[in-house]
């Protein structure tokens, strides 16, 4: 069977014998999408993209744009493979996770506030350095983030299901927490990881320290997380939410010693070269007969 792959890109350099469509050529809300067996939904397309797939009966792989894969798992259909965009986030989710974690420390939002009202007030904060930082899922996010923080004077713990790589497996997660100057979050949602900071891990963080969440909304108890910022004791900086999009007058917005981001994490202008360099190297892949990689369900 002829490969047909549709990405948003109109220019991408596909392999001889693959037909390439794109929203140009080929606009998802009115062409005929029998033919397309390689589907890279829109990135930042949501829901409403991958809604598409089901137009599809002929779709043999759903190549995802992202790392996290729970939103793509259930319009996977028998015989479909699932492949996730690992690798392409990378460098833009690992320097908002330590961006975020020095602008909280470093009191950047009070920064701008004073900037608002034109107000000079000079105040004391918290460095970076000399932290102890936790990092949840240690996965190649997880690690670039490590590699980042590698230039500061901190201690850096990896931890994770497997043990891999020099982390420590989650079964002994609870008993570093309360050390913890700072746990950032980037795992996974799936059964285990939903609600994983709850309000008794919560309360197992150590006065004044700080959470970071760069993964999914759904991995923090947001309930629980609001009372424990509320009490002054810990604060948190969060690229998502739960839930999201965070409707406007949420408690979340108001609550003390929080910095929200709209989940901007992976979309920068690192996204588009190398989610376009993996999207090529997978119909590369096809062409040559290879095994595809970053798979997830393999159809």
């Amino acid at each position: 069977m002829t490969t047909t792959v549709w990405t948003q890109w109109d220019d991408l350099n596909t392999p001889d014998g693959i037909v390439r469509l794109s929203p140009r050529t080929t606009p998802l809300e009115s062409a005929d999408l029998s033919e397309i067996t390689f589907y890279v939904p829109s990135y930042m397309g949501g829901r409403t993209a991958l809604e598409f797939s089901k137009k599809m009966p002929n779709l043999k792989v759903l190549q995802m744009p992202n790392a996290g894969y729970d939103d793509a798992m259930e319009f996977m259909r028998p015989g479909m493979t699932l492949c996730n965009g690992r690798g392409i986030h990378d460098a833009s989710t690992a320097e908002l996770a330590v961006g975020l974690t020095i602008a909280s420390l470093r009191g950047f939002p009070t920064f701008v506030r004073s900037q608002d009202k034109g107000e000079w007030n000079h105040a004391k904060f918290h460095s970076i350095n000399d932290k102890k930082i936790g990092i949840v899922g240690f996965g190649s996010i997880g690690q670039t983030i490590a590699r980042n923080l590698s230039g500061f004077d901190v201690e850096v713990i990896g931890f994770s299901k497997s043990g891999r790589d020099g982390s420590i497996t989650m079964d002994k997660f609870d008993s570093y927490l309360p050390s913890l100057d700072v746990a950032i979050l980037i795992l996974p949602l799936n059964d285990e990881s939903r609600g994983l900071f709850g309000a008794d891990r919560l309360a197992l963080m150590k006065d004044g320290a700080l959470l970071v969440n760069v993964a999914r909304g759904p991995i923090v108890d947001t309930s629980a997380l609001i009372a424990e910022l509320n009490s002054g004791r810990i604060s948190a900086a969060l690229d998502v939410t739960d839930p999201e999009p965070l409707p406007m007058g949420h408690p979340l917005w108001s609550a003390k010693n929080v910095l929200i981001a709209p989940h901007v994490g992976g979309n920068t202008s690192a996204f588009e070269p190398r989610a376009r360099k993996l999207v090529e190297a997978q119909l590369q892949r096809i062409a040559d007969g290879q095994p595809l990689a970053n798979i997830i369900v393999a159809g």
